[in-house]
């Protein structure tokens, strides 16, 4: 077909200097040059259109506009060998739909590809892209001068992880999900009754399979449709931090999936992956790995992970899958994976992608954070690049984890034999700056609900999750929490549907939503409990040693002298009369939170608000008070004024 005389050519957004950066992958804002851009030029509205396709003969724009033909608007391709087609095409405005026809120099390869830096894409089951214009008049102008505050390492963190489509849904309306604009005022008043800093959505990055939870990203420029437009997306940003809520996003960096409308196979060669299977294929998930030893690969995902922090105003992105990027090996047998140049299993190109990442996020907005989610004792995730780490903001902290997980499915009868699960976390607490999840990855694939890991009867169950929660306040690290196990949800998470909010019927689960309400803000107004979350200045073990007992004391300190919150758990549900314990001054202790009081489901037994220290030596301290421990429970008390610290 011969060129259509609307399309023109000359109209690009790219600059030889961008051209030099792109192919250097150091061109960190794409989204600015490449994609769907409308524009007016020579008097003429209409968008430019570029796409990266170094290995097609042709491409073209196709659409409704001119009937999905190939051909009838084609892209040139640059003559400075960037690989880029490009063109603009006057009278196409927002909300035309469109793909790229590309026709390979390659085994007569010929597919509609949907545009990598869309904006915005068609609601799956559909599949194009839409033009589509990102201007919006943000209001939270106090909480981006402020945010640096809110996101410091000494600042409280508690994060709330939540599934768009499955937090809430309209029963009435046939059980559809809210809409990103319907989510924005509920999801606020119920964070900030609650108490969460913090609200982290699962990747809202678009996805063909709704069953991947976002996992599995073919638009990573566009929030999905499913809820609404990428305005009523900043809509529901905007209004959490009006409210003082950070938002982070799950960010899917480390594969992708292979529709072929997506960027698998992009111009018949495997140009974002691998061609070798044993590189460019996840073996788990049966996904596409990138080519992080690509430049323009590398330019396309610091793009993507730029953007957000940009055009949406986010705060903080959380990493998936880390370890999977960074070893060779991982989930593959002996001869399936390749070593690197040195014969190792680290992977270099995708370590030095993360560096280079990190370096470009915290430089362009320094108020924000980076979230590892990494399983293995890889060293230095969260350490600056120049002194040898990967340049995290954060890591999750898996070990600690699995192993309180594991440690509270035993029966407390025979806790006592498990007791190093509690207590070898702090051995390497502060090798990291570690963040404590109890995230979705918990409740899926028939691992049953938090509240279900728990062991006894229905009170024990409830009193064991109030413990657990009260273990994960009280130890260093920032804290997450996926939606429905802070009220007990009884069944597993599933995506199709609505949480079991009916369940706050019940006085157990409504207690157990009160007392995590009461733990984030005690944790929030107490700098014991957070200011030194990285560092082992704030934290000293009282009792470390009772494993007969399966109880264990400790407190935490805040950069005040005066700032000392003491934790004394009971993992077993048999109370403890008169247990004394040391502590580092005299005067009163006073009880400022008991997971056994009556209010949060519990058989109220405790302290009568606060217990005097005596001068009894005890765990090498010249004072101690006496306490009531609670059935499987945990106290929190507070030093009053007193002597000087020990």
């Amino acid at each position: 077909m011969e060129r259509a005389e609307s399309i023109e050519y000359g109209a690009s957004l790219l600059t030889d200097h961008d051209i030099y950066l792109f192919k250097e992958g150091r061109l960190h804002k794409l989204y600015d040059k490449l994609g769907a851009h409308h524009m007016t030029t020579s008097g003429r509205s209409g968008t430019c259109f570029a796409v990266w396709a170094p290995n097609a003969e042709r491409a073209s724009v196709v659409g409704d506009f001119n009937g999905w033909t190939p051909g009838a608007h084609p892209l040139r391709v640059r003559a400075d060998e960037s690989g880029i087609w490009e063109g603009f095409v006057p009278g196409i405005d927002q909300g035309t739909i469109y793909k790229y026809h590309i026709a390979s120099r390659h085994n007569n390869y010929k597919v509609d590809k949907a545009d990598p830096l869309s904006f915005y894409c068609e609601a799956p089951p559909k599949t194009a892209s839409v033009v589509w214009d990102l201007s919006y008049e943000w209001e939270d102008n106090e909480w981006m001068e402020n945010r640096h505050l809110s996101n410091a390492p000494d600042s409280p963190f508690v994060i709330y992880e939540v599934h768009l489509g499955s937090w809430k849904r309209v029963e009435e309306e046939g059980g559809r999900s809210f809409t990103y604009r319907e989510m924005a005022p509920c999801l606020t008043d119920y964070l900030t009754e609650m108490g969460f800093t913090h609200v982290e959505f699962l990747p809202v990055m678009e996805h063909p399979f709704y069953g991947s939870w976002g996992y599995q990203v073919v638009g990573y420029f566009a929030p999905t449709s499913r809820y609404g437009t990428p305005q009523d997306f900043m809509y529901l940003i905007d209004y959490l931090h009006q409210n003082g809520i950070g938002v982070i996003l799950d960010w899917v960096p480390s594969h992708f999936p292979m529709d072929e409308h997506g960027i698998v196979y992009f111009d018949g060669t495997y140009l974002y992956e691998h061609a070798d299977p044993k590189k460019g294929v996840h073996p788990e998930w049966d996904t596409c790995i990138f080519n992080y030893g690509r430049n323009e690969v590398r330019a396309f995902l610091v793009s993507s992970g730029l953007f957000w922090l940009d055009k949406y105003h986010i705060d903080g992105l959380r990493v998936d899958a880390v370890a999977s990027m960074l070893y060779l090996n991982y989930a593959r047998e002996y001869g399936e994976w390749v070593p690197n140049e040195y014969g190792g299993e680290e992977n270099l190109e995708a370590i030095a992608f993360l560096k280079q990442f990190n370096e470009a996020a915290y430089e362009a907005y320094p108020g924000i954070q980076t979230i590892a989610e990494e399983s293995t004792a890889w060293p230095m995730i969260s350490q600056p690049t120049y002194v040898g780490g990967l340049g995290f903001g954060m890591k999750w902290n898996m070990g600690w984890m699995h192993d309180t997980l594991d440690y509270f499915s035993k029966d407390p009868i025979y806790r006592k034999y498990h007791h190093n699960e509690l207590t070898f976390s702090i051995m390497y607490a502060f090798s990291e700056n570690f963040l404590l999840p109890l995230s979705h990855d918990e409740v899926v694939h028939g691992k049953g609900a938090l509240i279900g890991k728990m062991q006894g009867d229905k009170w024990q169950r409830s009193a064991n999750l109030r413990l657990l929660f009260g273990y994960m306040y009280g130890h260093p690290g920032k804290k997450l929490l996926f939606m429905g196990g802070e009220f007990g949800q009884w069944r597993e998470w599933n995506h199709d549907e609505s949480l079991e909010w009916n369940v706050l019927q019940y006085a157990s689960h409504k207690g157990i939503q009160r007392w995590v309400r009461d733990l984030n803000f005690l944790y929030r107004s107490e700098p014991a409990l957070y200011e030194l979350d990285f560092v082992s200045d704030g934290f000293e073990w009282i009792d470390l040693h009772n494993w007969e007992k399966s109880i264990i004391t400790f407190i935490r300190k805040g950069k005040e002298t005066d700032d000392i919150i003491l934790c004394v758990y009971n993992f077993t549900p048999v109370p403890a009369h008169n247990y004394r314990v040391g502590v580092p001054r005299s005067g009163l202790w006073r009880e400022v939170l008991n997971s056994d009081a009556k209010i949060y489901g519990g058989r109220g037994e405790g302290n009568l608000g606060g217990v005097r220290a005596a001068s009894t030596p005890a765990h090498g301290r010249c004072h101690s008070i006496s306490l009531i421990l609670p059935p499987l429970g945990v106290l929190f008390l507070k030093s009053e004024l007193g002597t000087r610290p020990e």
